[in-house]
């Protein structure tokens, strides 16, 4: 009796053992993961790529540069002078020399002989981009700088007037302005100034972003072009705080930066950074560190899409796979090597990354054995029943 007890519990573990890809688990195994991303002669082509995490590809990933602003648009610098365009407002303000011309009247041309001014109430530039001036008729002012106007209008008043002098003044400026709009303080269209105004001027002027650091992004959109760059960008490198240009579209966004936590941890979960930058290192802590019982600490895996330029410095990469515009790569760090805590500490985590831990080989056969004991145990109890009756 306790032979063939015997031998059934040892078919049932060799059972279990050969499938243990039946049993109940976190995710594949890291051989698993490692064997999928390997290139094989029998299987030359892959669906990710397998990079291990080394010096070499720290510096690698060191190099690329932050989403910017820079790179779509440049840096112009900012116009000489600030065309008045359809829908300014002007302020017009006219002069002569001496009394008895046109701006004067019969009541101050005795008591005061010196010179006469008047101004002309605020007027918005027409469609037709022209303006009235009294005695001048209609200019056209729109493309003209106001010293060009200023010029026009005291032509047109010569031989009418003595000796006139003009002054014009942009009073509501519509046309050399950026609109910000978004997770800032108040959206306003922003009137740019001839000295120069920059992503970070304008934003300010608007009152300032509301969201964290960290998770606020602005998208610069220029005609038919739109970039989208993260505000640390342009705090912690400043040539990609460029030049306002009129017209600009300026949407700042909230965008919480997260990573994934699963497998073999102390916590599955979706983690943010809570900083403006966060390393693998500081990713397993947040994670609660890999689990004694379960972790295989030679299975960490850091999940991602990369870019083509990247994969570039990757040469095990296959050519297939690094056509595609972004490749899946699976980023593999042995936590076995004492030198692997300094190589976490050099590896940025990226939002939407996925921090993946396998269970260690033994905990697979652990279960096995707990399953095989829940399956033989009724059987073993009842034979000991059988036997205590006879």
């Amino acid at each position: 009796m306790f032979g063939a007890r015997r031998a059934f519990s040892a078919c049932a573990v060799a059972a279990l053992l050969s499938g243990c890809s039946l049993l109940p688990g976190s995710g594949p195994s890291g051989d698993a993961v490692i064997s999928a991303g390997t290139p094989t002669e029998s299987q030359p082509e892959t669906s990710f790529a397998l990079v291990e995490i080394d010096g070499q590809v720290t510096a690698a990933l060191a190099k690329r540069e932050a989403p910017g602003l820079r790179g779509s648009f440049g840096d112009y610098r900012p116009p000489a002078a600030q065309p008045i365009g359809v829908g300014d407002t002007l302020q017009i303000t006219l002069w002569e020399a001496a009394s008895g011309g046109l701006f004067s009247s019969p009541a101050t041309d005795r008591s005061s002989p010196g010179s006469r001014s008047a101004a002309i109430p605020d007027q918005a530039v027409g469609r037709d981009g022209s303006v009235t001036v009294p005695y001048a008729g209609r200019i056209q002012v729109a493309g003209r700088t106001q010293q060009d106007v200023e010029a026009v209008i005291v032509e047109r008043l010569r031989g009418k007037a003595i000796e006139p002098q003009a002054l014009v003044n942009v009073s509501r400026n519509i046309s050399n302005t950026a609109t910000v709009t978004g997770e800032v303080t108040q959206g306003a269209r922003v009137p740019l100034t001839l000295r120069g105004d920059r992503v970070m001027d304008v934003i300010a002027a608007a009152g300032g972003f509301r969201s964290p650091v960290h998770e606020t992004f602005v998208s610069l959109t220029r005609g038919d072009r739109t970039a989208r760059a993260p505000i640390q960008a342009l705090l912690s490198n400043p040539r990609e705080n460029i030049f306002v240009r009129p017209g600009d579209l300026l949407t700042v966004e909230r965008t919480p930066q997260t990573f994934t936590v699963a497998g073999a941890t102390g916590a599955n979960a979706v983690v943010p950074f809570d900083a403006r930058g966060i390393t693998l290192e500081e990713a397993i802590g947040k994670a609660g560190g890999l689990t004694d019982q379960r972790a295989d600490p030679s299975g960490l895996f850091v999940l991602r899409y990369e870019p083509s330029a990247v994969i570039a410095d990757y040469p095990t990469v296959s050519p297939l796979l690094a056509s595609q515009r972004l490749i899946p790569v699976a980023y593999h760090l042995d936590m076995r090597n004492p030198a692997a805590l300094f190589t976490a500490r050099r590896f940025a985590m990226r939002d939407k990354d996925i921090l993946y831990v396998s269970n260690a080989p033994v905990t697979e056969i652990g279960k096995a054995f707990q399953l095989v004991s829940t399956l033989t145990q009724p059987a073993i109890q009842g034979a000991a029943v059988g036997a205590a009756v006879k």
